[in-house]
């Protein structure tokens, strides 16, 4: 399974968000992002199927895809394209449920980590916090673009980079070895959520060429 192009993936944080999450994800579809996954695991069962349901529907004919951070069963049920699970999440698992078509993340912090994963099940994985993050302050040490190139020497599928990504670090990022980023606070507190979605694709689009 390859990764949605451009390889920049929103999270979707309705603590965070200005307005209501399916707004601002709109917004980011409208700004060219072509990845989204909803990660609102405090909520009940059928609402997170109802939202994830919501955004396929807004995603579908932009040919973006959905992921769900969570249960792959819910994923199933809502039509989603994959799902992105948490260290130590049962990859095979997810797999027999959603297909060999599924796109299927998981969740690292260490080049230890990244040594054991298994490109049969896992699609990519997701690595940080790479910078100081405001979404989650005191989540864990920083890995800092050193510790960031370590896991992707290390690892055997595309490395997405989280964690304090603003337009500035991205190069930081992709000359690390990160395939490309994951953001959630930065465009769920912005002001202007399109503006800011433009802003980071436009710097990953730059580290690129």
């Amino acid at each position: 399974m390859t990764l949605p192009d451009p390889p920049f993936l929103l999270i979707t944080d309705r603590h965070h968000a200005r307005g209501d999450i399916l707004d601002v994800a709109e917004l980011a579809l409208l700004a060219g992002c072509r990845w989204l996954s909803l990660r609102e695991k405090d909520l009940p069962q059928a609402d997170q199927v109802a939202l994830l349901c919501a955004l396929v529907s807004r995603a579908q004919w932009r040919g973006a895809s959905v992921t769900l951070h969570g249960n792959p069963l819910l994923a199933h049920e809502a039509g989603a394209q994959g799902v992105h699970l948490p260290a130590g999440g049962d990859a095979g698992e997810a797999r027999r449920i959603l297909g060999r078509g599924a796109l299927i993340g998981l969740s690292i912090h260490s080049a230890d980590e990244a040594r054991m994963i298994d490109k049969k099940s896992i699609d990519y994985v997701i690595a940080g916090p790479v910078f100081e993050t405001a979404s989650k302050p005191g989540y864990g040490p920083a890995l800092g673009a050193e510790g960031l190139a370590t896991i992707a020497k290390s690892c055997a599928v595309p490395v997405i980079a989280i964690g304090g990504i603003e337009p500035q670090t991205v190069r930081t990022c992709r000359s690390a070895g990160a395939a490309g980023v994951a953001v959630m606070g930065g465009v769920m507190r912005a002001k202007n959520p399109a503006g800011a979605v433009m802003q980071l694709l436009g710097a990953l689009i730059a580290a690129e060429g």
